[in-house]
Protein backbone atom coordinates (compact mmCIF):
# COMPACT_ATOMS: atom_id res chain seq x y z
CA UNK A 1 0.00 0.00 0.00
CA UNK A 2 1.19 3.47 -0.74
CA UNK A 3 -0.17 6.96 -0.57
CA UNK A 4 0.61 10.34 -2.27
CA UNK A 5 -0.17 14.11 -1.55
CA UNK A 6 1.55 17.49 -2.62
CA UNK A 7 1.21 20.53 -0.82
CA UNK A 8 1.61 24.00 -1.61
CA UNK A 9 3.64 26.55 0.06
CA UNK A 10 4.19 30.26 -0.62
CA UNK A 11 7.35 31.64 0.14
CA UNK A 12 9.52 34.84 1.01
CA UNK A 13 13.10 35.49 -1.14
CA UNK A 14 14.47 33.28 1.72
CA UNK A 15 13.08 31.43 4.70
CA UNK A 16 12.72 28.27 6.49
CA UNK A 17 8.97 27.20 6.92
CA UNK A 18 8.47 24.20 9.33
CA UNK A 19 6.22 21.67 7.65
CA UNK A 20 5.72 18.98 10.28
CA UNK A 21 2.44 19.37 10.81
CA UNK A 22 1.81 18.63 6.96
CA UNK A 23 3.83 15.75 6.57
CA UNK A 24 2.28 14.34 9.78
CA UNK A 25 -0.95 15.06 8.63
CA UNK A 26 0.08 13.44 5.51
CA UNK A 27 1.49 10.05 7.43
CA UNK A 28 -2.22 10.39 9.51
CA UNK A 29 -4.41 10.43 6.62
CA UNK A 30 -2.58 7.52 4.47
CA UNK A 31 -3.83 5.00 7.04
CA UNK A 32 0.10 3.64 7.46
CA UNK A 33 0.76 2.58 10.67
CA UNK A 34 4.26 1.19 10.08
CA UNK A 35 6.48 2.09 6.98
CA UNK A 36 8.71 4.93 5.20
CA UNK A 37 7.54 8.00 4.36
CA UNK A 38 9.38 10.76 1.81
CA UNK A 39 9.39 14.27 1.30
CA UNK A 40 10.19 15.38 -1.60
CA UNK A 41 10.84 19.12 -2.94
CA UNK A 42 10.36 19.23 -7.37
CA UNK A 43 12.04 22.36 -7.05
CA UNK A 44 15.86 23.07 -7.98
CA UNK A 45 16.47 26.12 -5.88
CA UNK A 46 14.54 24.97 -2.36
CA UNK A 47 15.67 21.89 0.01
CA UNK A 48 14.19 19.93 2.43
CA UNK A 49 15.84 18.94 5.83
CA UNK A 50 15.50 17.89 9.35
CA UNK A 51 16.98 20.36 12.02
CA UNK A 52 16.48 21.94 15.74
CA UNK A 53 12.66 23.29 16.34
CA UNK A 54 12.85 24.71 20.23
CA UNK A 55 14.61 27.71 19.12
CA UNK A 56 14.17 29.74 15.81
CA UNK A 57 17.21 30.79 15.80
CA UNK A 58 18.71 27.68 14.57
CA UNK A 59 16.88 28.04 11.26
CA UNK A 60 17.92 31.76 10.77
CA UNK A 61 21.70 30.77 11.98
CA UNK A 62 21.58 28.07 9.44
CA UNK A 63 20.23 30.09 6.56
CA UNK A 64 22.83 32.21 7.33
CA UNK A 65 25.90 30.13 7.47
CA UNK A 66 24.55 28.51 3.82
CA UNK A 67 24.13 32.15 2.49
CA UNK A 68 27.80 32.61 3.24
CA UNK A 69 29.12 29.62 2.51
CA UNK A 70 27.55 29.90 -1.15
CA UNK A 71 27.62 33.21 -1.46
CA UNK A 72 26.13 34.62 -5.02
CA UNK A 73 29.45 35.23 -7.52
CA UNK A 74 29.65 37.54 -10.40
CA UNK A 75 31.66 35.06 -12.04
CA UNK A 76 28.55 32.71 -12.25
CA UNK A 77 27.26 31.98 -15.58
CA UNK A 78 24.08 31.00 -15.43
CA UNK A 79 21.43 33.33 -17.29
CA UNK A 80 19.13 33.73 -14.24
CA UNK A 81 21.59 34.55 -11.96
CA UNK A 82 20.15 32.57 -9.38
CA UNK A 83 23.35 30.07 -9.43
CA UNK A 84 23.86 30.31 -5.58
CA UNK A 85 20.64 28.64 -5.01
CA UNK A 86 20.43 25.95 -7.26
CA UNK A 87 24.13 25.32 -5.16
CA UNK A 88 22.86 25.36 -1.85
CA UNK A 89 19.50 22.89 -3.21
CA UNK A 90 21.84 20.71 -3.59
CA UNK A 91 24.25 20.66 -0.92
CA UNK A 92 21.27 20.65 1.16
CA UNK A 93 19.11 18.05 -0.62
CA UNK A 94 15.39 17.61 -2.13
CA UNK A 95 14.39 14.81 -0.58
CA UNK A 96 14.28 12.96 3.22
CA UNK A 97 13.31 9.93 4.16
CA UNK A 98 11.66 9.22 7.48
CA UNK A 99 10.68 6.27 9.19
CA UNK A 100 6.62 5.85 9.97
CA UNK A 101 5.69 3.86 13.27
CA UNK A 102 2.27 3.99 14.99
CA UNK A 103 1.20 6.17 12.71
CA UNK A 104 3.66 9.19 12.46
CA UNK A 105 7.31 10.18 11.46
CA UNK A 106 9.35 9.32 14.08
CA UNK A 107 11.39 12.60 14.26
CA UNK A 108 13.94 13.13 17.84
CA UNK A 109 12.09 15.37 20.68
CA UNK A 110 13.82 18.86 19.45
CA UNK A 111 13.24 17.55 15.44
CA UNK A 112 11.31 19.89 12.60
CA UNK A 113 11.11 19.17 8.88
CA UNK A 114 11.53 22.24 6.98
CA UNK A 115 11.21 22.98 3.44
CA UNK A 116 13.68 25.62 3.16
CA UNK A 117 13.41 28.48 0.20
CA UNK A 118 16.97 29.75 -1.72
CA UNK A 119 15.06 31.62 -4.70
CA UNK A 120 11.73 33.25 -3.95
CA UNK A 121 9.14 34.97 -2.98
CA UNK A 122 7.30 31.85 -5.44
CA UNK A 123 4.54 29.28 -5.05
CA UNK A 124 6.29 26.18 -4.10
CA UNK A 125 5.35 22.82 -3.53
CA UNK A 126 5.88 19.36 -1.73
CA UNK A 127 5.07 16.06 -2.29
CA UNK A 128 5.02 13.12 0.21
CA UNK A 129 4.89 9.64 -0.65
CA UNK A 130 3.95 6.94 2.42
CA UNK A 131 4.76 3.39 2.13
CA UNK A 132 3.54 0.82 4.32
CA UNK A 133 6.09 -1.69 5.51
Amino acid sequence: MSYIKEFKIKTDEEGAYDITKLVSSAIEESGVLEGVAIVFCPHTTASITITENADPNVTADMLLGIKKAFPDRPEYKHFEGNSFAHIKSSVVGVNLQLIVTGGWPLLGPFQAIYFLEFDGPRERRFIIKVFEC
